[in-house]
């Protein structure tokens, strides 16, 4: 008779302990609700140093009580090719950071937040009996971003060279890596950071750099491979516009955009 009356009472609790843990199911069954429903689309727009304007989209949810989606869209990073960016298949082992800093209606507005090289692009520039030359250096452009960036460079055959190998002594690398630090800080020090990323996109610095190295050690595929943003000074809203062109609407976009998109490739031509 005891075993009965210990089974049953087993069975009661578990009964119990059951109906706590499907009531707690129940209640959070019922609120599971599409997340997406809660979502809105915002564009994102490329500054004017770009030619096309109308980066992509992004998702946000809506402002709710304390939660404002403003603030949760800024400071988004969002990677672009600087091929779609440009228009220019042949720019397509460039990609560029855009950061969000502010939103205006439904377009938020970006700057330039870092580059970068694909990594198949790397890979196919190094190979075997050459020397790789890579430099990195931090510079403060004049409207004080900190910015890190980082040179990579080839040694190349002279001309009519039988030898197989290209390879540069210590001492001779050394200079070069001098001449890429030079040129890299007097480069970016001397212009706002607006100015410099139009440096980037026509990769003037690295054509400057392999032409003030050629009396070293002849060079070739020098590149500005990657730019870091260390530190932005405090937001400035008309900063942030002049970089836009002073205008959003995308009705005038365009037109400045036609006038920037020209602009851009005039460095590389300058010291050839």
């Amino acid at each position: 008779g005891m075993w009965a009356l210990l089974s049953v009472s087993d069975r009661t609790m578990a009964v119990g302990q059951n109906k706590r843990l499907s009531k707690g199911k129940k209640g959070k069954g019922k609120k599971a609700v599409d997340a997406f429903s809660k979502k809105d689309w915002y564009d994102i727009k490329a500054p004017s140093a770009f030619q096309v304007r109308n980066v992509g989209k992004t998702l946000v949810t809506r402002s709710s009580g304390m939660r404002v989606a403003t603030e949760f869209l800024k400071g988004r990073v969002v990677e672009a090719n600087l091929a779609d960016l440009n228009k220019d298949e042949d720019q397509n082992y460039r990609k560029i950071k855009l950061q969000i800093m502010d939103v205006q209606g439904k377009n938020c507005l970006c700057n330039f937040y870092g580059m970068d090289m694909t990594t198949d692009k790397i890979r196919s520039l190094v190979k075997k009996w050459q020397t790789t030359i890579e430099c990195a250096v931090d510079v403060t452009t004049t409207d004080g971003y900190k910015l890190r960036m980082f040179c990579i460079a080839f040694t190349k055959k002279r001309q009519n060279q039988l030898k197989k190998t290209t390879y540069a002594q210590t001492a001779q690398i050394k200079a070069i890596r001098k001449k890429m630090t030079d040129i890299m800080t007097k480069e970016a020090t001397t212009v706002d950071l607006k100015e410099l990323v139009r440096k980037f996109i026509p990769n003037s610095i690295g054509t400057q750099i392999e032409q003030a190295c050629q009396c070293l050690y002849p060079l070739k595929d020098v590149y500005i491979r990657k730019v870091k943003t260390l530190k932005a000074p405090r937001f400035d809203i008309t900063k942030l516009m002049e970089v836009h062109g002073s205008s959003t609407e995308v009705s005038s976009a365009p037109i400045s955009s036609i006038d920037e998109g020209s602009k851009v490739d005039r460095p590389s031509e300058t010291p050839a």
